[in-house]
């Protein structure tokens, strides 16, 4: 039996999304807040004795040029991904309201390791179509994480798994005097300026000051913003979130001045403390290219999270079910060309800031 939450039923929704194993940040309606273009509708499904058993919330938005909605259920559904019947009942909901909202597509990418095969045949048993996404960061989520999972473990254990070079650098952030802060919406620009520092260096687009202060005020004690220190001045900063037995990096910046502190060692090191006081079971350290060649311009980052001795995953990736193949053909060929123009324009317009 399915139901859309509402007010009388998102109290129990968020609960079993923070107390299931599948549960994650952006299936709830706390990261729903932090998306405000976007609509947000989940679907909710519960067993024979009146308990949740699945869930399945979606962010929906009208693109531009084919003028109908697309549906994306990020890292949904969150359910025992062997229950083939709760599945099934949440994917016939989702089709109903992708009729009642005109939606061209139902997408999912699942926090689900692509290891799990048969996960990805009921994928595509119910009539979703997998889409080749590349091995770098062209897909909406990244398809390829570091995980660490921690288990119970203590600090020293936890710390003890790392390579001798990560400890090391560790330790000498902090001898070197390294300060690890937390931090407030009064730090939010300096970290917004840091990080636009590191996009520019990276070749990579970032987000505005706004996004992070409401991140803060949205996901509330959920969500920390680490700053770095070194003789009173911010030097790196990291944003993190915590729902329930997780804790994921979410975005990271370093100045380009005094890396050779290894501040964002410690930083690492700060919230996976986080997460070991909270019992997590994981901590995510995001996107990684599932290309692992050296001479790839994203490996220096690969090796960066490898050195926590986390776990590299790739997950199963995006999965669509088309209900109209011409808006589908229209839109994702639009967002491709338009990802990379924006890109592209982001990039020299900082770069002559840069050189101003």
């Amino acid at each position: 039996m399915t139901e859309f939450v509402n007010e009388k039923n998102l109290a129990e929704f968020e609960a079993f999304l923070q107390s299931h194993p599948e549960g994650h940040f952006a299936q709830s309606s706390l990261w729903a807040k932090q998306k405000p273009a976007w609509k947000w509708r989940a679907i909710l499904c519960r067993g024979q004795d009146g308990r949740i058993k699945g869930a399945l919330s979606f962010l929906i938005r009208k693109m531009p040029v084919v003028r109908k909605n697309m549906m994306y259920a990020c890292r949904g559904p969150v359910c025992d991904l062997d229950d083939r019947e709760t599945f099934g009942e949440l994917v016939e909901a989702a089709k109903k309201l992708a009729k009642q909202e005109k939606a061209y597509v139902i997408k999912m990418d699942p926090d689900v390791p692509s290891s799990n095969t048969e996960f990805a045949k009921m994928l595509e048993d119910f009539g979703f179509k997998t889409r080749d996404t590349g091995k770098n960061f062209e897909a909406i989520q990244p398809k390829y994480v570091f995980r660490l999972y921690l288990n119970g473990r203590s600090e020293e254990e936890v710390m003890a798994s790392f390579h001798q070079k990560w400890r090391y650098n560790i330790r000498l952030a902090g001898k070197k005097g390294v300060e690890i802060r937390l931090c407030g919406k009064e730090m939010v620009p300096e970290f917004a300026r840091i990080m636009v520092e590191t996009g520019v260096r990276d070749n990579f687009a970032t987000r505005p000051p706004e996004y992070f202060a409401n991140m803060l005020d949205n996901l509330g004690d959920k969500c920390r913003l680490y700053m770095a220190f070194f003789e009173g001045q911010p030097i790196a900063g990291t944003l993190a979130i915590l729902y329930g037995d997780k804790v994921w990096y979410l975005y990271g910046a370093s100045s380009n001045v005094h890396r050779n502190l290894m501040p964002n060692y410690l930083l690492q090191w700060s919230m996976i403390q986080w997460a070991i006081e909270n019992n997590c079971r994981v901590y995510d350290f995001r996107g990684v290219s599932g290309d692992v060649s050296e001479d790839n311009p994203h490996y220096g980052l690969f090796r960066f999270k490898q050195g926590f001795g986390g776990d590299f995953t790739e997950f199963v990736g995006e999965y669509d079910f088309v209900q109209n193949k011409l808006a589908y053909f229209i839109a994702e060929k639009g967002s491709l060309a338009y990802k990379s123009l924006a890109a592209k324009v982001y990039m020299l317009k900082h770069r002559k800031k840069d050189q101003a």
